[in-house]
């Protein structure tokens, strides 16, 4: 385990003081257009979570000192059937959802399937693991783990030099 930065510990505080909150929640959507592979879509995702090992970091408390413990797992994408004139309300819905940073992954993917050709790819983040620079990355990455997991192939990328721990 390791010790939290400065700025996670001021969002780990902000989030004990308000747990039941999605306050500090953010979301990042990709339409997608044409047929999805949501099994392809899910190696990908996981593929990107072991890639960044803060997509899988949680934040419990040992003596009352919260720390950073990187998980081997990742979270499952949550697949939902949805009208499109139900798509906002069911987005709003996931958007808030409340994480428990002790002991879930801070981020939850859910792909919303409005029809067999129309997708719609929600990220929501608990702001302790992504600012706003992450999500350049993290939709580069996704797309190129998207493609190799199309062609049925894991990605092929160096491992990062540094992750966020390290800092």
């Amino acid at each position: 385990m390791s010790p939290l930065s400065f700025a996670q510990r001021r969002l780990w505080l902000l989030h004990r003081l308000d747990p039941a909150g999605a306050l500090y929640n953010a979301t990042f959507t990709l339409r997608l257009r044409g047929l999805a592979d949501a099994d392809a879509l899910e190696s990908a995702l996981a593929d990107v979570a072991h890639r960044h090992e803060t997509l899988r970091t949680v934040f419990p408390e040992v003596d009352g000192e919260p720390h950073q413990l990187v998980l081997d797992t990742v979270p499952a994408l949550d697949r939902v059937s949805v009208a499109d004139e139900g798509l906002r309300d069911a987005m709003a819905e996931a958007s808030g959802h409340e994480f428990d940073l002790a002991a879930e992954h801070p981020w939850r993917p859910t792909l919303f399937r409005v029809s067999a050709s129309d997708h719609v790819l929600l990220f929501v983040m608990h702001h302790i693991a992504t600012d706003g620079w992450s999500w350049g990355p993290l939709t580069r990455d996704l797309a190129t783990a998207y493609t190799a997991r199309l062609a049925g192939q894991a990605p092929d990328w160096e491992p990062l030099p540094v992750q966020y721990a390290d800092y």
